[in-house]
C-alpha cells in the first residue's frame, strides 16, 4: 500500500476493515416572505478559499526566475518568512489542511466528552476515550499501577519456554512481526505475513550509519533508554540500557536496508508452516502463532527472509536477561504516552525533540486527536463526515477522476516505448481499478469494544486488543474489499496494489487540495496531480508487479521491461542529485515509486485538465494562463518546510521526497511547463527533450 503524504495522522498498513455507511444532509432553505414585487437579492457566486483563483499568489517571488528555482518562484515569500511552529517537525500545506480538520475534530470531541451518551454507542466510546485521554491528573495518580503486570510478566521468565509465549503475545515486542493482510497469490483470500521487527530507533541506519551526527542519535537513545529504567525503579538502570542497545544492534546489523524492504519480489516469499519453520527454527510457531489467535495458519507470506532467520536465533545465542530487559524497555517505551507525564516527556525529548528537531511537545488535545484517530479513527469518521463532507463534494471529485482515467488511457494508448501485449496489459489493469471517495460505504463494528472513563491505559489497551482480534479472525473470512486503510479525516491518500484501488478520504478534500469553488486548473494541479499519483501507484517500479486483480504477476515483456528500467534509470539520477543539507541526498531507490507518481501524477493530471476543457481556451485570470495556473497550482500544494533532523529522518526511512524536490523535479520533464513559463536553455532547470524522462 502506498500513501501520499508524510506527516499526516496516519501510517498503519493493513490493519482497518471498513463497512457500509450512506448519509443524508438536511438542507434548509429559506423562503423570502412578501406580496412578490420585491425581486429577491441575487447571490454573489462563492469564491475560492484561497486567493482569487484558488492559488495564494501573495506567497510567490517573483524575483525568481520560473525556470531557475520554481519552487522558490511559486513558494518564495513564504519560504522566507514562514516561521516553523516549535511543536512541529514539519509544516506543509499538508499541514495546514490537517489544523483545520483538527479544528473541527475538536469541537466533535469536546461536545461528546462532556455530553453522556448512551452506553455502547460509538459516540459514547469517542467520548470516553477522549476523555480518559484527557484525564492527566488521573493518569499522574495511577503512577506505574496500570503497567506492573505487564512488567511481573516479564519478571516471572525463568526459561526460553517462558520467553516465547511473551514473543506470541501481542502486548510485548519481538524481532519479527505477524500480521493477517490479503494473499499476493489470491487477493480475495486472507493470509499470515511474517516481517522483520525490534528496533527502538527509526531504522537499522541510526544503529550502523558512522559520523558524528549518529554518534549523538546513538547517545541520546542510551540516556533515554537509561531514563525509562531508572523511571520504572530499576536498580542498575544503565546496565539494563547496555543490555538493550547491545541486543538492538545486532538485529540493526542483520535488518535489511528500507530500500530492499521496497522489493516486491524479493519480500514475496510464500511458504507452508513447514517451510517457515525450517527458516526461522529457534522460534516455537506453535506458541507464537496460537499466542497471536492464528494459530490454524498454514499458509504464510515471510518478508525479509534473512533478517527474520538471523534476528530470530538470537532467542537462543542471546542471554536471557538480556531478552528480559529488552521486552521491560519496549513494553514501557512502546506505552509511555499512556503513563505519567516523566515517561511521555523522555520519549517525546528522545523521539521527537532530538530525532527530528521539536522543540515543544504539542497541545493535548491535538495528540488526543492522534489517539483517538489511531484508536476508534472510523467511529470518529463515521461522525466527522455528517458535519463536514457534503456530497456535492464527492460528486466533483468523481467528475475529476473519470477525466484522469480517460487521460491515462490516452497516454498508454499512444506510449512509444510499450509494446502491444504489455499495452493490452495495462490497459485492462486500469479498466479493473477502482476509486473510492470519502468514507467507507459501510461503518466499523465496535460494539465488541468496551471503554470506560478514568481507565486510559486499560482503554487503550483494549482499543488494540480489538484491532488485532479483528485482523486474526478474518484469517477464516474472504478478503472484504470495501475495507478502508485510512480513517475519513485523515489528510492523507493510499493506493493499494492488491485491491487495485485509491483511496481518498474526506479530510483531504479541502482547499488548497481541493476547492470547489477554485478555478478548474487549480483542482487540476493539485487534487488531480495527487490523484493521479496514486493512480500511478499502480504502474510504478512496485506497483507493476500487480496484475489489475490483485495478483503478483509478471505482465511485462522481456523488452518493455527493459525499456522501463532503462528510463526509470534516468529519473533515480536527477532525483539522488538533489541534496537539501550537506550529506543527505535523496535516495533514489527507495523513493524510485513516489517520484514515479509525482511524475506520472502530474502528467495525468494535465491531460485531464486539457480533456475537461472540451477543446476551450481557458480565461486569463490574474494575468495567468490556464496552464500557468495548473503548474502555480501543483507547486503550491507542495510547500512545506522541514527541521534538519527531520531531513535527514525523511532520507533514511522515508519513501518519499521532500517537498522541494516534490514540488519541482517532474515538471522538469513536462513540455507543457516549458512552454507555460518561457524555461529555455541556459535556465537553472532547463533538461534537454531528449533528457526528459517519460513514463506514464
Amino acid at each position: 500500500m502506498y500513501s501520499e503524504f508524510t506527516g499526516a495522522p496516519f501510517f498503519v498498513l493493513r490493519d482497518n476493515a471498513t463497512m457500509r455507511h450512506i448519509f443524508l444532509v438536511a438542507v434548509s432553505t429559506a423562503l423570502l416572505s412578501g406580496c412578490g414585487k420585491t425581486a429577491a437579492p441575487v447571490s454573489e457566486a462563492p469564491k475560492p478559499a484561497v486567493g482569487s483563483f484558488g492559488v495564494d499568489l501573495a506567497q510567490m517571488d517573483t524575483t525568481v526566475r520560473p525556470g531557475d528555482d520554481f519552487y522558490s518562484y511559486v513558494n518564495g515569500t513564504w519560504l522566507k518568512t514562514f516561521q516553523m511552529p516549535a511543536d512541529r517537525a514539519r509544516y506543509t500545506t499538508g499541514t495546514k489542511v490537517s489544523e483545520k480538520m483538527e479544528s473541527d475534530v475538536h469541537s466533535i470531541l469536546e461536545e461528546l466528552a462532556a455530553s453522556k451518551a448512551a452506553p455502547g454507542t460509538v459516540a459514547q466510546k469517542v467520548g470516553d476515550l477522549y476523555a480518559s485521554w484527557m484525564d492527566e491528573a488521573g493518569i499522574e495518580s495511577r503512577g506505574l499501577e496500570p503497567l506492573t503486570p505487564y512488567l511481573g510478566r516479564i519478571a516471572a521468565v525463568k526459561t526460553k519456554a517462558d520467553l516465547m509465549k511473551l514473543v506470541g503475545d501481542i502486548d510485548y515486542t519481538a524481532p519479527f512481526s505477524v500480521g493477517v493482510y490479503p494473499d499476493n497469490a489470491d487477493p480475495t483470500k486472507y493470509t499470515v505475513w511474517v516481517g522483520q521487527s525490534g528496533l527502538g530507533m527509526p531504522n537499522r541506519d541510526y544503529y550502523l550509519n558512522k559520523g558524528p551526527k549518529f554518534d549523538a542519535y546513538r547517545a541520546a537513545y542510551r540516556e533515554y533508554v537509561t531514563k525509562l529504567f531508572t523511571l520504572i525503579g530499576d536498580k542498575s538502570p544503565a546496565v539494563s540500557a547496555d543490555r538493550v542497545i547491545a541486543l538492538e544492534n545486532k538485529i540493526a546489523v542483520v535488518a535489511w536496508a528500507p530500500e530492499r524492504q521496497r522489493s516486491v519480489k524479493e519480500t514475496n516469499n510464500p511458504m507452508d508452516r513447514a517451510g517457515l519453520a525450517k527458516l526461522v527454527p529457534t522460534v516455537d510457531w506453535n506458541v507464537v502463532l496460537t499466542g497471536v489467535g492464528v494459530g490454524d495458519a498454514q499458509h504464510f507470506i515471510v518478508n525479509e527472509t534473512t533478517a527474520i532467520r538471523d534476528g530470530a536465533r538470537l532467542l537462543d545465542t542471546e542471554p536471557l536477561e538480556a531478552w528480559k530487559a529488552y521486552l521491560i524497555f519496549h513494553v514501557v517505551d512502546d506505552r509511555a504516552a499512556d503513563l505519567p507525564r516523566a515517561f511521555d516527556q523522555a520519549n517525546f525529548d528522545f523521539d521527537s525533540k532530538t530525532l527530528r528537531g521539536v522543540e515543544e511537545q504539542r497541545d493535548r488535545w491535538k495528540r488526543g486527536i492522534g489517539a483517538v484517530d489511531g484508536y476508534i479513527g472510523e467511529g470518529l469518521g463515521e461522525l466527522y463526515v455528517k458535519k463536514h463532507f457534503p456530497p456535492e463534494h464527492k460528486a466533483k471529485v468523481d467528475e475529476l477522476i473519470a477525466n484522469l482515467r480517460a487521460g491515462l488511457k490516452s497516454r498508454l494508448e499512444s506510449s512509444a516505448w510499450m509494446d502491444a501485449a504489455t499495452r493490452a496489459q495495462a490497459l485492462e489493469k486500469l479498466e479493473a481499478f477502482e476509486a473510492r471517495i470519502g468514507y467507507p460505504v459501510k461503518w466499523r463494528d465496535y460494539s465488541a469494544l468496551a471503554i470506560e472513563r478514568g481507565k486510559h491505559f486499560e482503554n487503550v489497551t483494549a482499543a488494540r486488543h480489538f484491532e488485532w482480534n479483528r485482523l486474526a479472525a478474518r484469517l477464516k473470512e474472504p478478503v472484504d474489499r470495501n475495507e478502508w486503510l485510512m480513517t475519513p479525516q485523515t489528510v492523507n491518500a493510499y493506493y493499494d496494489s492488491q485491491m487495485n484501488q485509491i483511496n481518498f478520504p474526506a479530510g483531504i478534500l479541502q482547499p488548497p487540495f481541493f476547492d470547489p469553488h477554485a478555478d478548474p486548473a487549480v483542482n487540476y494541479g493539485s487534487i488531480g496531480a495527487v490523484i493521479g499519483h496514486e493512480i500511478g501507484h499502480g504502474f510504478d517500479d512496485q506497483g507493476r508487479e500487480f496484475d489489475g486483480a490483485g495478483k503478483v504477476r509478471n505482465w511485462w515483456t522481456p523488452e518493455t521491461n527493459a525499456k522501463f528500467i532503462e528510463t526509470t534509470k534516468k529519473l533515480e539520477a536527477q532525483y539522488e542529485a538533489f541534496c537539501p543539507l550537506e550529506g543527505a541526498c535523496v535516495n533514489g531507490q527507495l523513493t524510485m515509486g513516489e517520484n514515479i507518481g509525482d511524475l506520472g501524477g502530474l502528467e495525468m493530471a494535465y491531460a485531464a485538465y486539457k480533456l475537461s476543457l472540451g477543446g476551450k481556451e481557458p480565461p486569463v485570470i490574474d494575468g495567468f494562463t490556464g496552464d500557468q495556473r495548473f503548474f502555480l497550482a501543483y507547486a503550491q500544494a507542495w510547500r512545506g518546510k522541514i527541521r534538519d533532523d527531520a531531513v535527514r529522518a525523511q532520507m533514511l526511512t522515508d519513501p518519499h521526497s521532500p517537498p522541494a524536490a516534490r514540488g519541482q523535479l517532474p515538471l522538469r520533464n513536462i513540455d507543457a511547463w516549458y512552454q507555460a513559463f518561457g524555461v529555455k536553455e541556459g535556465d537553472k532547470l532547463y533538461l534537454k527533450p531528449e533528457d526528459r524522462v517519460k513514463i506514464w
